[in-house]
């Protein structure tokens, strides 16, 4: 049915997936009663108020977010997790679409869009696009705006992670862009994150290990993110103790081990520096909960490796010797 439009509608309805808007539609020339006609005849759908599919069958993902966009008008542009999505660093597309809109806008019924979460904002501005592309925001306003709807400092710190980790940013860009946002959470832990992930500190996970086991420990300083070559090709170590002989690695399980696998897991540990073995490896309970056993461990696996420094306790009930 394309074929048959006018060749400015045809063009828009190409870069858009087959996806037109009313405007889009009566702007080049076609009438209410013919656009009836083609949904009456099934060679069109309605896909929400005043926007429609020229093809049969299910919208594709990029079909459904230029139906959003339409849907919320003039000023409209993806963003937070769905412009994560568009940019590479959010994982699977979610099942909202966010879009942003001129602060005195409130588009949809009552300012509502099923499916679709609506931001408002005076400042953000869209990342310039050719007209075929999806208007979005640009990836470092993007971190942004994630780090500002984030629950926990936590979420915020694996944003950044994430799209430094796929290489769509450096956190130099980051600190551009925050130094040019006047309002943010967390500006000054976000300064030092920035810093942290610059060193090849990767996860939340990570983090706390550096911070609450390392440093607040007095451990020597490890090398992070450290390529090691082995028998099957190269690998990235988290955190190699090179002079000592030693890698700490860190399991990246989101969610708490129960109290059996922390003693598992001590158990293994302490195996491991026994036996002067190279590796010990962590999970978040022991890089939190447990940081101050976890720094014992890695202190007395880095003396008998031939450090001769001591670690020191984090506090007056610090078990640490």
């Amino acid at each position: 049915m394309t074929r048959e439009l006018a060749p400015k509608l045809r063009k828009q309805a190409r870069y858009q997936q087959g996806i037109v808007g009313r405007g889009q539609v009566i702007g080049a020339g076609l009438s209410r009663a013919g656009v009836r006609r083609r949904i009456q005849s099934g060679d069109w759908q309605q896909l929400g108020r005043g926007v429609y599919a020229t093809f049969t069958g299910k919208p594709t993902r990029e079909a459904a977010l230029w139906t959003a966009i339409l849907r919320a008008g003039p000023g409209a542009f993806l963003s937070h997790e769905t412009a994560a999505e568009l940019h590479g660093f959010a994982g699977q597309p979610g099942k909202e679409i966010h879009i942003t809109v001129p602060a005195h806008r409130r588009p949809g019924q009552h300012g509502h869009i099923p499916g679709v979460i609506i931001h408002r904002s005076r400042t953000v501005m869209p990342e310039p696009q050719a007209h075929w592309r999806l208007p979005r925001t640009g990836v470092e306003e993007t971190i942004l705006d994630l780090i500002n709807a984030a629950r926990t400092f936590d979420e915020a710190y694996a944003w950044i992670c994430r799209a430094v980790g796929r290489r769509v940013t450096v956190p130099a860009l980051i600190r551009e862009a925050l130094a040019r946002r006047s309002r943010i959470r967390w500006r000054r832990w976000i300064t030092q994150a920035l810093d942290d992930v610059a060193q090849g500190i990767n996860s939340p996970l990570e983090r706390y290990y550096v911070h609450g086991v390392e440093r607040a420990h007095g451990l020597p300083a490890a090398e992070r993110q450290s390529r090691r070559r082995g028998g099957s090709g190269s690998m990235y170590v988290d955190n190699l103790y090179g002079k000592h002989a030693l890698c700490v690695e860190l399991d990246g399980v989101a969610t708490h081990p129960d109290e059996g696998r922390w003693k598992d897991t001590a158990r293994d540990n302490a195996n491991v520096a026994t036996d002067d073995t190279r590796t010990l490896r962590y999970g978040w309970v022991d890089a939190t909960e447990k940081r101050c056993q976890t720094a014992q461990q890695v202190a007395d696996a880095l003396r008998r490796r031939g450090w001769t420094g001591k670690p020191r306790p984090c506090g007056p009930a610090c078990p640490v010797r």
